[in-house]
């Protein structure tokens, strides 16, 4: 028996704008866009990972008004978890990123506990870190 993360839900204020930020500053493709009730939900993947997905939606997309509005303010506090994707080339895709203007939080740094990584905002606010495996 087997087991394999197939999707992670990532909230987001504006669909269009953040397949800008993940499929055009991080690279990541558009594999699936439905729609339904008014919302969207598009997945994106990595040709290194054909087996995951990340799903971009709305907050009140699928939810409760309540659940909705809830989500909503989490995601406007900046509070939702955090994404750590992982690069072989951190400094090379800090400065793709960069140019797209993305907000920087953290500018690439060797951590003493391993990677070296950077952090961004995507345009909703959620933070995005980029990590590097140190060289051996």
């Amino acid at each position: 028996m087997s087991i394999a993360l197939q999707y992670c839900h990532i909230t987001v204020n504006d669909v269009d704008e953040s397949i800008a930020f993940y499929g055009g500053a991080l690279g990541l493709k558009v594999r699936n866009d439905v729609a339904s009730g008014g919302y969207r939900w598009v997945t994106l993947g990595s040709d290194t990972q054909p087996g995951l997905e990340i799903v971009l939606s709305e907050p009140h997309a699928g939810r409760s008004q309540a659940d909705g509005d809830t989500l909503q303010e989490l995601l406007t506090k900046g509070v939702l978890p955090n994404y750590v994707f992982r690069s072989d080339d951190v400094d090379a895709l800090f400065e793709t990123v960069r140019a797209s203007g993305a907000e920087v939080l953290q500018e690439p740094i060797d951590q003493p506990w391993g990677p070296r990584d950077c952090a961004f905002r995507d345009p909703s606010g959620n933070t995005v870190r980029i990590a590097q495996a140190p060289s051996e």
